[in-house]
């Protein structure tokens, strides 16, 4: 166990019971390898309950898809899981790529899913249109990972020409141009892009940076069930998860630090965290809060926040 104070347990130590309690057998190996010494081989064999014949991921991975058969954001989701443990390479990383060389859309990204298109067997359907808010991340960790595909060429360039052309981006947009920004190997375009996107993110007041009035900022529709009132907003620590992140330059010191003082203070009574997003079922609110509290600590250790 996480390590207590004589009067009250440590966010750890909160976060640790609240997971044991309630999480997937996959985020209770997460939590073990990134917070109490488990291993990266129990998180993969966790992962692989998820994996498809045809290279995917499936089962509900992602919480907000139901339904056993792959789809891009499950997959994606799962490339995220192997990154954090430096397992993202090997034969099992060829063969996602040739899953979404199959699965990609005429222009070469990966298209996303709506949850409320519904088939029959309750799985959705994916459109025949890319999509950055898929495509960004993965082409990102790819890169990092120094993983070389023939499928990497083409969605590196539309990811290119999608954060190129953002204008007026939903926040999630943005994310997911941060995640690609902070893998890809021109390094010094990446940090033109990124200056870019900086200045639309306050100029458009896309970040609460008064974590005490988060009402004052503008928010974004989600369309999802249970949308808050005023739609969804993002923080500083939502863009920039760690100090080396592009992200980092758009706020001070003073903007980060207050964004992370809302980030732990947001840990509840049970020990969890939120599940950072409005989701499209019950169950989903369930799977998603062990993946937030996770993320929640991961950042606030990155930030050098002690938790515990």
């Amino acid at each position: 166990m996480a390590a207590t104070t004589a009067s009250q347990p440590s966010p750890l130590a909160r976060a640790e019971r609240f997971v044991w309690l309630t999480a997937r057998v996959l985020e209770q190996r997460r939590f073990a390898h990134h917070f109490t010494g488990g291993g990266a081989d129990a998180v993969e064999t966790a992962l692989a309950a998820y994996h498809n014949e045809d290279g995917g991921y499936g089962h509900g991975l992602e919480p907000d898809l139901r339904g056993p058969v792959s789809l891009p954001p499950h997959t994606a989701h799962a490339m995220y899981v192997l990154d954090s443990t430096g397992r993202c390479g090997g034969p099992r990383v060829e063969r996602v790529c040739r899953y979404l060389t199959l699965v990609s859309a005429p222009d070469g990204a990966l298209p996303a899913v709506d949850p409320s298109a519904r088939t029959a067997s309750g799985t959705a359907t994916p459109p025949a249109q890319g999509e950055l808010l898929t495509t960004g991340p993965v082409v990102g960790l790819l890169h990092r990972n120094q993983v070389w595909h023939a499928w990497l060429f083409r969605a590196t360039d539309f990811c290119w020409a999608a954060v190129d052309a953002l204008e007026k981006p939903h926040p999630y947009e943005v994310a997911a141009a941060v995640a690609f920004l902070d893998g890809v190997p021109d390094r010094a375009r990446a940090a033109g892009a990124a200056d870019r996107l900086g200045r639309l993110v306050r100029e458009r007041r896309m970040a609460v940076l008064d974590p005490g009035r988060p009402d004052a900022y503008p928010g974004a529709v989600t369309y999802a069930v249970g949308d808050p009132p005023g739609g969804e907003r993002l923080f500083p620590h939502d863009y920039a998860r760690v100090p080396e992140s592009v992200a980092r330059r758009w706020f001070t010191d003073e903007e980060m630090n207050g964004s992370l003082g809302s980030l732990a203070r947001a840990q509840r009574a049970d020990g969890g965290w939120p599940p950072g997003r409005p989701v499209w079922t019950p169950v989903a609110t369930l799977e998603r809060r062990p993946m937030a509290t996770i993320e929640a600590l991961r950042t606030l250790r990155a930030y050098g926040r002690d938790t515990g």
